[in-house]
């Protein structure tokens, strides 16, 4: 029985500043459907590989794979297609309003006809009647979704999210949960990384653990976590790191 291609391959990902190794040969696939929580310690090397990853800085060796487009100068803009990423600070322009930002998404992405997803986009995320505010009118969770409503605007099919709770009230925080799990669920690959374990056991259906920008733990949640308790147990008992308390969002 043959598999679909993974939607996002990783192969052999080395990042290298001057003489030190960020990552070192990590490889990992990200299917249709599945949510891969990426966690480490401070220093494990999460934040480069996202960025590697993302196209926003070009790996020293390896390659990566976004639905099927390599992530090189020649392909780089038709593999970006593929893809939203959601840091954990959103960026917005001041001037423009909630619509507009969309539109100009819509021209950046050539995405034709794009009123009607644009509008169920805003109603999905409760913004229809912020339609006409600008970001600085905007709550910090409603700036998160505004993000969020232009990135998935073009149906990206490769989406990474680096923080994603950061700021969100328990009301936001549910949103995003739900956001994340659709996204999933309609076929998206997903990675999401996060110092809050108790999310990745949440939402994620596989998990990565780095440690000195190498792979110490890999694979889908419950054989990541075997007999373990939680995650938390199985990652201090990987990354040999301090037990200490969870920080909450």
């Amino acid at each position: 029985m043959t598999h679909p291609a993974p939607l996002i391959a990783v192969s052999g990902l080395t990042k290298i500043y001057d003489a030190f190794a960020a990552v070192n040969d990590l490889s990992f696939e990200v299917h249709g459907g599945q949510v891969l929580g990426l966690v480490g310690p401070n220093g494990a090397g999460k934040t480069t590989t996202l960025r590697c990853v993302t196209g926003l800085i070009p790996a020293t060796k390896g390659s990566i794979h976004l639905a099927g487009y390599p992530l090189t100068e020649r392909d780089a803009v038709v593999a970006k297609q593929q893809l939203a990423f959601f840091p954990d600070e959103p960026k917005l322009f001041e001037h423009l309003t909630v619509w507009q930002h969309l539109v100009f998404i819509a021209r950046l992405y050539q995405v034709h006809d794009f009123e009607p997803r644009a509008g169920a986009l805003l109603t999905q995320l409760e913004l229809t009647d912020q339609r006409n505010s600008l970001p600085n009118q905007l709550s910090r969770g409603m700036k998160q979704k505004l993000v969020l409503a232009c990135g998935l605007l073009h149906q990206p099919k490769c989406i990474v999210f680096d923080e994603p709770l950061t700021g969100l009230d328990p009301g936001g925080i549910r949103s995003m949960k739900t956001v994340i799990r659709q996204l999933a669920a309609d076929g998206a690959a997903i990675v999401l990384s996060s110092h809050l374990l108790s999310l990745l056991e949440e939402v994620c259906s596989h998990v990565l653990i780095l440690k000195g920008g190498v792979k110490i733990a890999y694979g889908a949640l419950d054989e990541v976590r075997g007999t373990a308790a939680s995650l938390e147990d199985v990652f201090f008992q990987a990354t040999g790191t301090a037990d200490a308390s969870e920080p909450r969002p």
